[in-house]
């Protein structure tokens, strides 16, 4: 058998065939040829004139050695774009210098590992695996993820020193991340609202967030939408009334005194759910709720609090809300009645999170995985490499090895 033949069928990529093959310096060369007549423009119109002719190399992966692909690439006259390009060629993507089956082992090996890793197994360019992702997510990253979007989440995280904020939306349906943005100001998610269009927003029937000043701001101006505060930032700031107490009592003579130590163990209680209490820390409490001193009362005011997300019926969390403010106003622990001023202004997306039963745990566990992401890679310096990584691992981004069919993301483009 020739070796030209053995290399075509080895290869099996469309479109081409092998003329020659020339093996030298570690690396195995193999001359190709286009079997199809048609040139392809990217826009999908196709003709058989040809506007010129030049020689292109493709990185591709077949042996130990390097291998590979040198052929001639043509040029045609769009008769629909009306520009001069390069012709769409099936076995690499545009303006690619390595072969498809070569950028679909870099993305499934990246999906798995940090970039370092995957360029030296490959031998590659460490900026080579991270242009190969920006291609690979942008093919599959199309506007059709945001069809149907009509509950939304978003929160930010932390990718670096220095303030550098990631803005992160999430669907709260599907879970996928659907856009990443650099900082998290109102401007930041104004861009994801800019792109989802004036018709998509019209849609979108909630969104959850913390407590922040910035998104519900975005929000508004964009859409109609509710927002729902999450229950945990809203929680975090009972609990930090409650540690808040302890000082105040302290310092006021009011109440219990307490030891620096006992003071801590007590803290550490009263944070905690009372299912997961330890023997000590529900012998600590024990103790203290004798007493019925500021502390103790400020933690059950707390616990009442929690049972607003617990309730059977979602529709009485309006009437339980309001009792509970109450509670809290007669309360005159100071750090207490002055959380429940925060509960009243954000009353009305405390009560749509209960209704609707939205929260940001999905993007909590989204959060998670962005940042094993960045310890992976031992941190990123720039937002632009590390946007890529994020769709690539957490956008329901699909990912095939080179022997296994690659997903049907478009229907086939029309010929003439």
């Amino acid at each position: 058998m020739r070796a030209t033949t053995s290399f075509n069928k080895m290869l099996a990529l469309p479109a081409l065939t092998v003329t020659d093959v020339t093996v030298g310096g570690g690396t195995v060369i193999l001359d190709i040829r286009h079997t199809r007549p048609l040139l392809r423009c990217p826009c999908g119109w196709s003709t058989r004139a040809v506007h010129s002719r030049s020689m292109r190399r493709w990185r591709h992966r077949l042996f130990r050695h390097g291998t590979v692909l040198q052929g001639e690439i043509r040029r045609l006259a769009c008769g629909a774009c009306g520009r001069v390009v390069t012709e769409d060629i099936p076995w690499a993507r545009p303006r690619a210098r390595h072969t498809i089956e070569f950028e679909q082992l870099v993305a499934w090996w990246t999906q798995r590992s940090d970039r370092t890793t995957v360029a030296t197994a490959l031998r590659v360019d460490w900026e080579t695996v991270t242009t190969i992702i920006s291609r690979v997510v942008a093919e599959q990253l199309t506007d059709a993820r945001f069809d149907g979007l009509t509950r939304l989440g978003v929160d930010e995280i932390s990718y670096a020193k220095g303030h550098r904020f990631l803005t992160i939306v999430v669907d709260q349906t599907s879970g996928a991340t659907l856009w990443v943005g650099e900082g998290k100001n109102a401007a930041t998610l104004g861009r994801f609202y800019e792109l989802l269009g004036p018709e998509r927003c019209e849609k979108i029937e909630a969104v959850s967030m913390d407590m922040a000043y910035a998104y519900p701001a975005a929000t508004r101006k964009a859409t109609n939408a509710t927002i729902c505060w999450d229950p945990f930032h809203v929680v975090m700031h009972l609990n930090k009334a409650v540690t808040a107490t302890i000082r105040w009592s302290k310092l006021t003579k009011t109440g219990l005194p307490l030891s620096g130590d006992d003071a801590r163990d007590l803290r550490w209680a009263l944070l905690k759910k009372p299912g997961d209490h330890t023997e000590a820390q529900a012998a600590v409490l024990k103790r203290h709720q004798r007493s019925h001193h500021s502390i103790w009362r400020a933690q059950q005011l707390k616990e009442r609090f929690r049972g607003l997300y617990q309730l059977d019926n979602p529709t009485h969390a309006a009437a339980y809300l309001d009792r509970w403010l109450a509670s809290a106003c007669r309360s005159r622990i100071r750090p207490m009645v002055k959380v429940s001023q925060l509960v009243r202004d954000h009353k009305d997306g405390i009560i749509a999170s209960v209704e609707l039963g939205l929260s940001n745990s999905r993007l909590e566990g989204t959060n998670s995985k962005i940042r094993l992401l960045n310890h992976r890679g031992y941190g990123h310096h720039r937002a632009n490499t590390f946007i890529p990584i994020i769709y690539l691992a957490c956008g329901n981004i699909t990912t095939t090895l080179p022997w296994e069919p690659r997903p049907i993301l478009e229907p086939p483009r029309p010929t003439t």
